[in-house]
């Protein structure tokens, strides 16, 4: 341990994944803070904490199975339509996201959704940490804790800017139907096809893919907010005041 924690490129190695890890987990951070952020301020901390400790472990054991995986037919497609119904489920009103996948039901429901989201995500994004480790378990583990605090400050700070700015739950949601959008087109079974004959789908299916969430999402919203209107009816107010008082 003591000579690898002296060897140059085990430094270099960890200053890599630490890197790599940051840039690709903006959409994680994204996806964190949009499950959280319907639950109080206390359990938001708890829920990102826990969701993002128990999403790194997880990539961690993906990590090492990565290559192999995504080797697999449609694995990439499957996913993909996964991330977009997670990510319309989080343009849903607080309470209308169903029992699967909640935007902030209860703590349990917001760490399930952290971990389907990251899984789904995180197919693309091992690879590249799997590289910088160069098959060294140790330096891999090493770099992803070392990365947990920077995934869960990004997390807090974007759950502080959504309460101001609520445009950027719309668009976190959009993007994540972006990453959907991209990783449908590098799926083994059709990227060849996309390379060869279809390269505009590149930036085509990202784009249909974000749009899509955000058309989806706002018109379920939109009809969520009308049945619970209908469901509730405003008290007429005038209405009750003019009817004739029964004789005592």
């Amino acid at each position: 341990m003591m000579e690898m924690l002296a060897d140059q490129q085990f430094w270099i190695g960890l200053g890599q994944i630490i890197l790599v890890n940051i840039v690709l987990s903006g959409d994680n951070a994204v996806v964190i803070a949009l499950a959280a952020r319907g639950l109080p301020a206390r359990q938001q901390k708890q829920a990102i904490f826990w969701g993002s400790g128990a999403a790194v472990v997880m990539r961690i054991v993906l990590t090492i199975v990565a290559v192999e995986l995504l080797r697999l037919s449609y694995l990439k497609l499957i996913g993909a339509a996964l991330l977009l119904w997670i990510a319309v489920q989080l343009l849903l009103p607080e309470g209308d996201g169903g029992d699967d996948i909640d935007g902030g039901g209860n703590m349990l429901a917001a760490i399930k959704t952290i971990l389907i989201a990251d899984l789904v995500m995180s197919l693309d994004n091992v690879i590249a940490v799997a590289a910088a480790a160069k098959d060294n378990t140790t330096l891999l583990i090493i770099g992803l804790a070392i990365s947990i605090p920077l995934v869960i400050f990004g997390s807090t700070l974007l759950l502080k800017l959504m309460d101001r700015f609520p445009i950027i739950v719309t668009g976190g949601a959009a993007l994540l139907g972006w990453v959907a959008g991209e990783m449908a087109v590098t799926d083994p079974s059709v990227k060849d096809w996309v390379d060869a004959s279809a390269a505009w789908l590149h930036y085509a299916a990202p784009a249909a893919g974000a749009l899509a969430v955000v058309l989806i999402g706002r018109w379920l919203a939109r009809r969520a907010e009308r049945r619970e209107a209908a469901a509730h009816p405003p008290v007429d107010l005038v209405s009750s005041e003019e009817q004739p008082k029964a004789p005592h």
